[in-house]
This record gives C-alpha cells, sequence and structure tokens, in this order.
C-alpha cells in the first residue's frame, strides 16, 4: 500500500502535559500532518468516553501518554485503540520499561521516552506511514520479557501478602501510615508486646527482616489493608 500523503494522514495526540502536547502538535502540523489533540479528563473513571473520542477521528496514528494526570494510567486505553485499526506509539516519561513492555503486549507498535528528540517520533510516524517496522524482534522480546519477569515477582509479592491474618493486615496498614508501635497498640487496645509479636510474624511472611522493607513490599505493589468491619 502506498504512503497515505500527510495533509491526509490523521494523527491524534493523548497528552496531559500541555507544553510537550502543543510543541508535538505544532511539530507535526509544520510537516503538514492532519493532527489533533484529544483533551484529557482531569479526574478518574472509565475510559469510554475518551476511547469514544479518540475512535471517532478515526486516527491513522495515536500518540499516547502512560501518565494521564488524573484520568491515570494510559495503558488501559491501548488494546482498544489498536484493536480499532489505529497505530499506537507511546511516549512516556517513564523510564520503567516492564511498563513499556506491559504497553507493548496491550498492542502499542513503538515506545518512545519523552526525553528523545521529537525528530524520533517524526521518523516513527513516517515509517508507519511508509508500512515499515518500528520495532525489531529483539526489542520487542526484551520489553515483554522485562514485563513478564516484573510480572511474575508482583505476583510473588501478592502471594507472600496474603498469608497474612486479617490482624496482621491491619497492623501493616497502621506501619504503612507512618505509626509507631506503640501507636497501633493503643488503637487496637493490646499492648505493645502483642504488636511487636504480630509485626515479627509479618516480617516473617514476607520475608524481610524491617518494618521498612514490610512497607516497601507492600507499597510496590499498590497493597491495601482491608478496611476493618
Amino acid at each position: 500500500m502506498p504512503p497515505t500523503p500527510r495533509s491526509d494522514l490523521r494523527i491524534v495526540i493523548v497528552e496531559d502535559h500541555v507544553l510537550f502536547a502543543e510543541s508535538l502538535e505544532l511539530a507535526l502540523f509544520v510537516e503538514g500532518y492532519d493532527v489533533r489533540r484529544i483533551p484529557v479528563p482531569d479526574s478518574p473513571g472509565s475510559p469510554g468516553a475518551l476511547l469514544a473520542s479518540i475512535v471517532r477521528v478515526r486516527p491513522r496514528v495515536v500518540l499516547l501518554d502512560l501518565d494521564l494526570g488524573g484520568f491515570g494510567d494510559g495503558v488501559r486505553l491501548i488494546r482498544a485503540i489498536a484493536e480499532s485499526g489505529a497505530n499506537v506509539v507511546v511516549v512516556t516519561g517513564d523510564p520503567d520499561r516492564a511498563r513499556w513492555g506491559e504497553a507493548v503486549r496491550a498492542g502499542a507498535r513503538k515506545v518512545l521516552s519523552k526525553s528523545r528528540p521529537l525528530t524520533d517520533i517524526m521518523a516513527t510516524v513516517r515509517r508507519i506511514n511508509q508500512g515499515l517496522p518500528v520495532m525489531d524482534t529483539a526489542e520487542r522480546e526484551e520489553l515483554l520479557r522485562e514485563w513478564h519477569t516484573t510480572r511474575s515477582a508482583q505476583q510473588a509479592l501478592r502471594e507472600r501478602l496474603a498469608l497474612l491474618t486479617v490482624r496482621e493486615s491491619e497492623v501493616l496498614g497502621h506501619l504503612m501510615k507512618g505509626r509507631a508501635v506503640r501507636d497501633i497498640a493503643g488503637i487496637g487496645v493490646v499492648s505493645e508486646a502483642t504488636v511487636r509479636t504480630q509485626v515479627k510474624s509479618i516480617l516473617a511472611k514476607l520475608e524481610v527482616s524491617s518494618q521498612l522493607a514490610a512497607v516497601g513490599m507492600a507499597n510496590e505493589i499498590g497493597w491495601r489493608a482491608p478496611t476493618p468491619s
């Protein structure tokens, strides 16, 4: 299939950082592309409305950020955009290559760092328009491997956290809020010795040697203590 004339190649930018979005939009406009910017909601919610706004304009290429401010994670948009027929190119400031792998797994054609020159984005768009590959097999496999390794490690953490009793989970929740053993004992109306025993059990089950490490583990996977009944 011959390349589409630039004026007919529609590009959508989904980016909450206004200065970067405007710079990207201007650069693409100067290159002669039909470029449009889709407003990103500033509050979390279902991606349905934003997806509809993107798909409605039938873009050939969507330049998508992963961190969309208050709206949340851009990864959850990728699969539906790709299934609509658009080529998703992620442009992100996040250096986490496991997250890049997650984006590729969801259907992104390419992931680019915002620290790269805008010419790299232009070159990627140009190659897509010419029907050329934008990611080689080695890069794709490396990113997917990063994603799989991180996912497996996080699953192992979740399994350890699932070993905690309800009371131990509550204690860990207090530790995550920076509360000392004395404060936790007062809240639970138990002795400090009891809380120390519970903390010791938490560390053993999580296979860590300090309260700080336990808190770090819980934060790493976004774990939250159960709400007391």
